[in-house]
């Protein structure tokens, strides 16, 4: 095996030690599940989630929003989510009218509403513009779930839910925040349109 074999193959382990570290913290567990379950509440009241990210997270943001629009496992109706993210004009209008701290804050201010639900993902738990958008949750009554790192930085303590990966690397991260929000698209899809879990 040669060097650049080694290296795939160690990238790969340190990927499968992170899924393995989540897979046995009983509270990292739990506030996934809590997460899924907030989410069966909020579309069964009629609400949707709002979902934003920066770079590779901002691409998270509109992976997991497009699972719930338009389908994940099997056909159903589609499911009210949006990306933050998208829109250039919005995005180029605000960060040019109020700065890029403001990208995210000032579209919950438009379009949330109490009932909904924002993801915010940051790797670090520092990103300026999700913790703006955190706030407007906080006085807007819409239930917030942050994906992070290990730290949780500054989200942690704007979030209702704040789930930190275990791990500090940004990669490992975002594979992890992409992981979790497929279980998110899983739960909600296979409850609302599915057997649901008696089972």
């Amino acid at each position: 095996m040669d060097s650049l074999e080694v290296y795939v193959k160690n990238k790969i382990a340190d990927s499968i030690a992170t899924k393995q570290k989540i897979l046995g913290n009983e509270s990292l567990l739990q506030q996934i599940k809590q997460a899924g379950l907030k989410c069966i509440e909020v579309y069964k009241n009629g609400n949707k989630t709002l979902i934003a990210g920066n770079g590779g997270s901002a691409a998270d943001a509109q992976h997991i929003a497009g699972e719930f629009v338009s389908r994940f496992y099997f056909d159903r109706p589609g499911i009210p989510s949006i990306a933050l993210t998208t829109d250039t004009s919005i995005l180029t209008a605000i960060g040019n009218d109020y700065g890029y701290e403001k990208i995210f804050a000032r579209q919950l201010e438009a379009n949330g509403v109490k009932g909904d639900l924002f993801i915010g993902i940051s790797t670090s738990g520092n990103s300026k513009n999700i913790l703006e958008a955190l706030k407007v949750c906080k006085n807007k009554g819409i239930f917030s779930v942050g994906l992070s790192g290990e730290s949780g930085g500054a989200m942690q303590e704007l979030c209702d839910i704040c789930i930190k990966v275990p791990s500090n690397t940004t990669p490992r991260i975002q594979e992890s925040h992409i992981l979790i929000g497929h279980i998110l698209c899983a739960i909600v899809e296979e409850q609302l349109f599915g057997k649901g879990f008696a089972n």
